[in-house]
């Protein structure tokens, strides 16, 4: 057993969830087979299902103080339901509130997965399924560490409360009102938010800034409606044609983004080797990457445009005419430093100055949240590089992201003050979201060897 003072048994706790970890990839490969996708077009029965098998997975560790917890979206309608367990803090300690979420992506074209995607399938190093890496595995993680250390750590004293989501990849609909309605039972002196990447196998990462997001839909309209093309072509200019004039206006001819009023900066200090790059997004031969500066940067602390979505004939579908009317859905990645509102209307300025000869326009900012960048000199920080660096006998990268969680921005304003940590379980090939979504599973006892040492650190040393 380790004690409460400084000396913190690595070597004992790493060995405790060693021997539990078969026991753990066993849980993760059962909620694995639950198809808990929050979209409307799947049956809500599911959801429930793994917040009740979560439930039980918790009940299992010895809390008792288990709920399954919903609030209603700004619509009025009901959200998904959540897990919250808490384990109250000893006197002097402080609390930890260990986030992930229950509920996972569609499976998408199942003739593209080499695995049925709800049968966890162990393949070498890796085991495959939806929600095996995002976010299934977080859940356990939090589990299993607690687990070990209240075994390992003798006198264990931190509040640990777990919050599991229903819904974070429908776009946590209800989160806001649900950290509003439940503020009590979250508040924690610290947030660990289970749902980022490492650096690559073998080198762990804690994410220390997030890209934000905004996202707007387009409409372009040049005509009443459609007419012949033989017949009118050449004084009319069609619908797709002047969106892709406007398309084209978001970045400059190195592939920068050309939007006024968006922050880009160039303060990163690690080293992506484009090699590396190009492996890890599988670009094609013979692409020349967009943008200019370190790969880093324009990965974690510039601007990033696409267009995600748009309205046409298909190529089967055609037929000769104008095409009076599209849309289009525009998605930016925001810098840290960067405030969403005014991206959102940096972009609707940018898209309405342009000459589209006379064409009718219409903006309308349909997602926004805010960026996020973490400082790695609070206590909570430094305990995790030092958790991490124990775990996988290597130094921790500080990495950003270049993906957004928006919903960081509210855990920071409905807690404030409150230390914020993001982690996660995968790397350049878990392929999250997409078909043949993976875990590496010697990095996944390594992560949770790391929680744990990060909770036995904040029992023995504090904040």
């Amino acid at each position: 057993m380790t004690t409460p003072a400084d000396h913190i048994d690595v070597d004992a706790i790493a060995a405790r969830v060693r021997q539990e970890f078969s026991r753990t990839l066993d849980e993760l490969k059962h909620l694995v087979t639950i198809p808990s996708v929050a979209w409307e077009a799947f049956d809500p029965a599911e959801l429930t299902r793994s917040a009740e098998a979560v439930s039980e997975l918790v009940r299992s560790i010895g809390i008792d103080d288990v709920r399954i917890l919903s609030a209603a979206t700004d619509s009025g309608a009901p959200g998904s339901p959540a897990v919250v367990a808490r384990r109250p803090a000893s006197d002097g300690k402080p609390t930890i509130l260990l986030y992930a979420h229950h509920d996972v992506q569609p499976p998408g074209d199942e003739a593209l997965w080499n695995t049925p995607p709800f049968v966890a399938t162990e393949v070498g190093e890796r085991l495959y399924g939806r929600g095996a890496a995002d976010d299934k595995a977080g859940i356990m993680v939090h589990i299993a560490a607690l687990r070990a250390v209240l075994d390992a750590v003798e006198d264990f004293g931190v509040g640990v409360t777990f919050f599991f989501e229903g819904e974070e990849e429908a776009g946590s609909p209800s989160f806001r009102n649900f950290l509003e309605e439940y503020r009590d039972l979250l508040a924690a002196d610290v947030i660990v938010v289970a749902d980022s990447s490492n650096w690559k196998v073998g080198v762990p990462a804690l994410t220390t800034s997030l890209r934000g997001v905004c996202a707007a839909e387009v409409s372009v309209r040049v005509l009443e409606h459609a007419v012949h093309s033989g017949m009118f072509g050449g004084p009319v200019l069609d619908a797709p044609t002047i969106a892709a004039r406007l398309i084209s206006t978001f970045h400059d001819d190195d592939g920068a983004v050309a939007v006024p009023g968006l922050v880009a900066q160039e303060i990163a200090e690690v080293d992506y080797p484009e090699q590396d790059f190009r492996r890890d997004a599988s670009v094609v031969d013979g692409y020349r990457l967009a943008g200019s500066g370190a790969l880093a940067d324009r990965l974690w602390n510039k601007p990033a445009l696409s267009i995600i979505g748009m309205d046409v004939p298909t190529v089967a579908m055609s037929s000769n005419t104008l095409v009076p009317a599209t849309r289009f859905k525009v998605s930016v990645r925001l810098a840290p430093g960067q405030d969403a509102a005014s991206a959102g209307e940096a972009l609707r300025a940018h898209v309405l100055r342009q000459d589209v000869f006379g064409a009718e326009v219409e903006v309308a900012i349909t997602e926004s949240g805010s960026p996020f960048a973490a400082d790695t000199s609070r206590p909570a920080a430094q305990a995790s590089l030092w958790a991490m660096e124990q775990a996988w006998g290597v130094a921790p990268v500080e990495t950003g992201i270049g993906g957004s969680i928006p919903f960081i921005a509210d855990l920071m304003e409905v807690f404030e003050g409150v230390q914020i940590l993001v982690t996660g379980v995968e790397d350049p090939d878990s392929r999250a979201h997409s078909a043949n979504e993976s875990l590496h599973i010697g990095d996944f006892e390594r992560a949770i060897t790391a929680e744990a040492l990060l909770l036995a650190r904040l029992n023995s040393h504090g904040m």
